[in-house]
């Protein structure tokens, strides 16, 4: 079994993965709302 310090670390990159790409969704739909209104 992985040891308790790995884990740790592994949540951690986990959570920071998940914000991330909560953020960059929200960032891409912006960008393709604001292209799509420029080209309509």
């Amino acid at each position: 079994m992985a040891d308790d310090v790995n884990i740790k670390g592994h949540v951690a990159t986990y959570s920071s993965m998940i914000a991330m790409l909560k953020w960059g969704g929200l960032a891409v739909f912006i960008i393709a709302a604001l292209v799509v209104w420029l080209i309509s």
